[in-house]
């Protein structure tokens, strides 16, 4: 590659992204690249309804980024290389973000680091990425760089895969019997995490063979995947990728598949904006009727309102139906990890690995590093796992990614102690949930009373022999110890989830729009807290408060339980399950003017689907909230 287009710098200075986009050269001498530049800001929620091919999706490559970026202006103003910052490709799984930049033109991207889901789509889908910055200075010397290349420098498995041509051409390689592991399988063994544990036993060992004694942290391997779903968004592309590659082949054990209708079904709600309808309603449709006829070629089961399987977030349901200890588990969604909260290893993957996974039955995975996180100490009935999340990925440790040595690391929570028995399931799950939030792969429970209550109450599973925890003697990043009694009430300032603050810094912020939904948000649980709060007392004048249940089993008990009638009662718009207004689909989409708290678990900028300032909040916070019109400690009422 010579650079024949320009380079498109990322700073945190609007100004300066404006005035290269205009055709200028401004300094940046002193100018910090932008944190996380994240795949909402490449491709937003509402642009990806429109379709996933690069000629559809390169017109809106970062608009609306900083508020600096028309649609189109990245395209058409011929630039060829993208730089980044640290954490760049933070927050979704969408793949659809790589597509964004091969269709504005893009041909290279450099960042200081990369999140996992964003690079290793990157590398399934053939673009090229380096975390060098000498290839720049090279390009922009003239030289012709070979970028394929910078493919050496990946790990055995990634490179093996862009030798190949690709996932879906290493797939028919591995189906064919032509390629074995990439990896040692005759490692002694060794003592193992919780984590390192669950690889092992699932890893492929060659032919028919899966188990290794010893997996270690970077190494790559393939490990047979229980079960694997994906929604809207992404079957589409995912089946059109399969297609592409095997025709109408049986998928591997297709009764370990879903399919969930959960991400558009209330765009059609009559408190959504009708720009919002306008924008997102009919595109959004067709990529449902993808979906749809996709599931029925090939035998799929489909979970969605009058579907043959029930409605809800898929992330709920997986917990609620699907989920054991010690499965890896993969959806389309970075929020996948939510699963982690059974002691299951359970990931976000992009379009094109979960392709390979339904006709393979494997998923690659990198070994990550881990975390232990001890919790001790009481909640004292108004801490929440979500006060406890914010903190944790808002550390520098985090935040930072202390953790990370090279650039393909990844990173686990494992999380233990005796301060997660007075959690149930639904409360611990916002804890795995949100790693991702914090930069990491993805978040495990050790075995614990609360996943043998849930098991054995909501399917009848001894899981007992199930389970798995780390060995003695098992290595570990790091081992930190968490007391309650250090930690505050915590919100998410605006722009990202790791923006943590103590609530008590941000009692006077002026708050007009209220969301209790989501997967972080919208069990039964969090409704009864939510419950407790608001019952006797009215929502604040001017405060408008939307409650969305995360599943149809959630939405039933509510209703026996007269949660969703006390809503009603005070003004709150009830809705089906869904995800909504998370991803801006929704009711509970900010209003011009309108600062939000919300029990969702991503607040980047225009994520709800409309400029304004949104906080993350735990249940109980955003009940308070609604009641006293500013963020507010329950107890303060």
């Amino acid at each position: 590659m010579k650079l024949t287009g320009r380079v498109l710098h990322l700073v945190g200075n609007a100004d300066k992204v404006r005035d290269q986009l205009s055709g200028g050269t401004p300094s940046l001498e002193g100018e910090d690249y932008h944190y996380g530049v994240n795949t909402d800001a490449m491709i937003s929620g509402r642009a990806c309804t429109l379709g996933y091919t690069g000629e559809i999706l390169g017109p809106y490559f970062l608009e609306n980024f900083l508020e600096a970026v028309d649609k189109d202006d990245v395209r058409t103003g011929g630039f060829q290389v993208a730089v980044g910052g640290h954490a760049y490709g933070s927050g979704s799984s969408r793949e659809v973000a790589v597509v964004a930049h091969v269709g504005a033109g893009i041909e290279l991207v450099v960042a200081d680091s990369f999140q996992r889901i964003f690079q290793e789509n990157m590398v399934y889908a053939g673009m090229p990425f380096t975390t060098d910055r000498g290839v720049l200075a090279r390009l922009e010397a003239g030289e012709d760089v070979d970028l394929a290349a910078l493919a050496t420098e990946l790990p055995d498995f990634f490179r093996a895969v862009s030798e190949a041509g690709g996932l879906m051409a290493y797939g028919t390689l591995l189906e064919n019997g032509e390629v074995e592991p990439t990896y040692a399988t005759n490692a002694p063994a060794r003592p193992l995490n919780m984590v390192e544990k669950i690889i092992a036993n699932k890893a492929w060992a060659g032919g028919d063979a899966f188990g290794l004694a010893d997996v270690a942290p970077g190494d790559q391997v393939l490990c047979r995947a229980a079960f694997r779903g994906m929604h809207e968004y992404t079957a589409g592309m995912v089946m059109d990728l399969y297609e592409q590659e095997w025709g109408q082949a049986d998928m591997f054990r297709p009764d370990l598949v879903a399919a969930f209708e959960d991400h558009f079904v209330l765009i059609s709600h009559e408190t959504v904006p009708d720009a919002v309808k306008d924008s997102r309603l009919a595109p959004a449709m067709k990529l449902t009727e993808e979906m749809v006829e996709a599931c029925d070629r090939f035998g799929v089961r489909l979970h969605g309102p009058g579907r043959a399987f029930k409605a809800g977030v898929c992330h709920r349901i997986v917990v609620e139906d699907y989920a054991l200890p010690g499965d890896v588990i993969v959806l389309t969604d970075s929020h996948t990890p939510t699963a982690g909260v059974m002691n299951a290893f359970a990931f976000g993957v992009g379009s094109t690995a979960m392709a390979f996974a339904l006709k393979t039955g494997l998923i690659p995975v990198t070994v990550p590093k881990v975390v232990r996180v001890e919790v001790s100490g009481e909640a004292k009935g108004v801490l929440s796992p979500k006060d406890l999340i914010l903190h944790l990925i808002g550390m520098p440790y985090f935040r930072e990614e202390h953790w990370r040595t090279g650039p393909t690391d990844t990173c686990v929570v494992e999380f233990a102690g005796p301060g997660l028995d007075q959690w149930n399931v639904d409360e611990l799950s916002v804890l795995t949930n949100m790693t991702v939030e914090g930069g990491l792969m993805t978040g495990v429970v050790a075995p614990c009373a609360p996943i043998l209550e849930f098991l054995k109450t909501r399917r009848d599973i001894d899981a007992t022999d199930l389970l798995v925890d780390a060995d003695e003697g098992a290595s570990y990043a790091r081992v930190m110890q968490v007391d309650l009694d250090d930690v505050p009430l915590t919100v998410a300032t605006p722009g990202d989830s790791r923006n943590r603050a103590p609530l008590a810094e941000h009692t006077t912020v002026g708050i007009q729009n209220v969301v209790i939904a989501s997967c972080t948000g919208g069990s039964i649980s969090d409704l009864r807290a939510a419950a407790d709060v608001l019952r006797g007392r009215s929502l604040h004048e001017g405060v408008r408060l939307t409650v969305t249940p995360s599943s149809a089993d959630v939405a039933k008990e509510a209703e026996a339980e007269g949660l969703l009638e006390l809503f009603r009662s005070v003004g709150a718009v009830v809705s089906a399950p869904g995800c909504g207004s998370c991803i801006g689909n929704g009711p509970g989409v900010p209003l011009p003017g309108e600062a939000t708290a919300s029990t969702t678990n991503r607040n980047f900028a225009r994520r709800m689907g409309a400029p304004g300032p949104v906080y993350l909040v735990s249940p109980a916070v955003a009940a308070a909230t609604a009641v006293t019109g500013t963020l507010a400690d329950p107890r303060s009422l």
